[in-house]
């Protein structure tokens, strides 16, 4: 069986894991590369960074939901990923399995995991972040911890601390618009490239390693990382057949490359 393609209006060349927001050129994914489970009910993916989840409200942007509608016909949409954070997300195929899932999201009912890279070493290693967060009473899509917020919380557990940056393990417990990076500002250790939350400045190699030489090749140094770091890493909820799945999505390769250059200058 052939694997199905869908055209993208763009794909980072040299990088399957990122999809930049350029309109200029063209190219095709599989689906089947980004698919970690396809069921009659339902369908998990490891989605790239820079791709929506769904459509926007101009539409005029390719979203992922658009695309398993190409392939399947109907799509419903149990949960969502920020556009630039990559990783595990669910959409189901039929109403039964859509209202199963979209209540325990409501009841809270699910784990969600997601892995990030943040700016500086958090003090507290292992801790909780709750704080109110609420739409931003100026800045149109932004949001920002108030008082007068939604009850968010977020647990966090440092896996590494690389002194200017760390390597965190977050877990929401609520779902509010940009949780994690609004409570990683909120504790002064914002998401790394993220330019609502952070200084959105991209990771150079030349940062981290001290004897870094441009080749001769190239007139500029190419960032390691120029993407939110945020991934959405694995999800466990209960079935239509009352069975708990946990289902994981594997780092990127710009993930795993920051990291290990990290490691070694470690």
């Amino acid at each position: 069986m052939k694997k199905k393609f869908v055209n993208l209006n763009t794909l980072e060349k040299g990088n399957s894991s990122q999809i930049t927001r350029m309109n200029t050129e063209k190219a095709y994914i599989k689906i089947s590369d980004y698919t970690i489970l396809d069921t009659p009910d339902l369908i998990a993916l490891n989605k790239p960074s820079g791709l929506l989840s769904i459509p926007d409200r101009e539409g005029k942007d390719i979203s992922l939901k658009k695309i398993l509608i190409e392939k399947y016909g109907n799509i419903f949409t149990v949960h969502r990923l920020d556009r630039d954070t990559s990783g595990l997300i669910v959409f189901a195929k039929n109403e039964i399995t859509h209202k199963l899932l979209s209540q325990q999201f409501e009841e809270r009912q699910t784990e969600k995991i997601y892995l990030g890279l943040v700016i500086g070493s958090i003090a507290d290693k292992k801790g909780s972040i709750d704080a109110l967060i609420s739409e931003h009473p100026a800045k149109k899509g932004l949001m920002t911890v108030y008082r007068k917020g939604k009850e968010s919380l977020t647990d966090y557990v440092v896996l590494e601390d690389f002194k200017i940056f760390s390597w965190v393990q977050f877990q929401i417990h609520t779902g509010r618009t940009h949780q994690i990076r609004v409570h990683a500002k909120h504790i002064g250790h914002p998401v790394v490239c993220d330019e609502l939350y952070g200084d959105g400045k991209p990771i150079l190699l030349s940062t981290l390693k001290h004897k870094f030489k441009l080749s001769k090749n190239e007139l500029e140094e190419r960032p390691i990382l120029n993407r939110l770091a945020l991934h959405a890493l694995s999800l466990q909820f209960t079935n239509t057949n009352g069975e708990k799945m946990k289902l994981e999505a594997p780092l990127p390769k710009d993930l795993r490359a920051l990291l290990q250059q990290l490691r070694k200058r470690k």
